[in-house]
């Protein structure tokens, strides 16, 4: 193949590769209503955010599985139509993540004694989709699957940090890391809750995936 001919291939490759990314961009994760939030401050792939209240519809999930132990085709169910209503639900972004939490107050699923036979207080992690705004607002149908349920996000200003990859728990924890380190350097002071989002869907390459961590901010 002389050098023409290469160049020729590689400028093909090229342009390829960008319809390819900019297909997928608006085909993917643009083609969904995402929750809707202003930027107070950014620096570089940190952001203050401010988020109005939410509606959720989430269930219990393995934190680990990320999805595989059935959490996301429960959601995914309710929005097919298993619901109260049999309505279909449009499929909005991010998906929300909570890790488990012991001794919490509020809703308790399950009960654990621990080594000195007291009760510790036990929550599982949580997925969430977020209820599109119209949806909301004409009234969110109720799940049929007791496993599932609907639950207000109240709204807030958030730290974040943006990042792309898998989002295993080796990077998860490094990233949560780097965002209370540049809040402390902010004098943000940061609530208790912590919560992970995905923005695609999960055959999308890892080096064009969205995720995000988000604390609260007190």
């Amino acid at each position: 193949m002389n050098r023409s001919k290469m160049l020729s291939y590689g400028i093909a490759v090229v342009c390829l590769g960008i319809v390819g990314y900019y297909g997928w961009k608006f085909t993917a994760r643009n083609a969904y209503e995402s929750a809707r939030y202003s930027v107070i401050s950014s620096d570089g792939n940190f952001e203050v955010r401010e988020y109005a209240d939410l509606v959720l519809v989430s269930t219990a999930m393995k934190f680990d599985a990320q999805g595989s132990d059935g959490s996301f085709s429960r959601l995914f169910r309710y929005i097919s139509g298993e619901n109260g209503q049999q309505q279909k639900v449009a499929m909005t972004t991010p998906v929300f993540m909570e890790r488990g939490s012991e001794k919490i107050t509020g809703e308790i699923l399950s009960h654990e004694a621990n080594f000195d036979g007291r009760q510790t207080r036990i929550r599982p992690g949580q997925m969430a989709f977020v209820v599109p705004e119209q949806v909301a607002s004409a009234g969110t149908p109720l799940p049929a699957n007791a496993n599932v349920k609907v639950r207000a996000r109240e709204g807030g200003r958030f730290a974040t940090i943006r990042f792309a990859g898998r989002m295993g728990n080796k990077a998860l924890r490094q990233r949560e890391k780097e965002l209370r380190q540049w809040m402390e350097q902010q004098n943000l002071t940061a609530a208790a809750s912590v919560e992970y989002a995905g923005y695609d869907p999960p055959w999308t390459p890892g080096f064009l995936r969205r995720n995000e961590i988000l604390i609260r901010i007190k």
